[in-house]
């Protein structure tokens, strides 16, 4: 077992790059999801603005 994590003195580079690999595919999950949220609220305020404006 041992020398799988280790992976033939590669083992840091490796896990490192999954770990990187990983980031960047959750965050391409996530982030969009938190835009749209705040997009959505900033329009939801502009329309109510320009309700009231009327």
């Amino acid at each position: 077992m041992k020398e799988f994590f280790h992976m033939g003195g590669y083992g840091f580079y490796v896990w490192l790059s999954y770990g990187i690999a990983a980031v960047v595919l959750i965050s391409n999950i996530i982030l969009p999801v938190y835009q749209r949220k705040s997009m959505l609220n900033k329009l939801a305020k502009k329309i109510k603005r320009a309700e009231q404006l009327k």
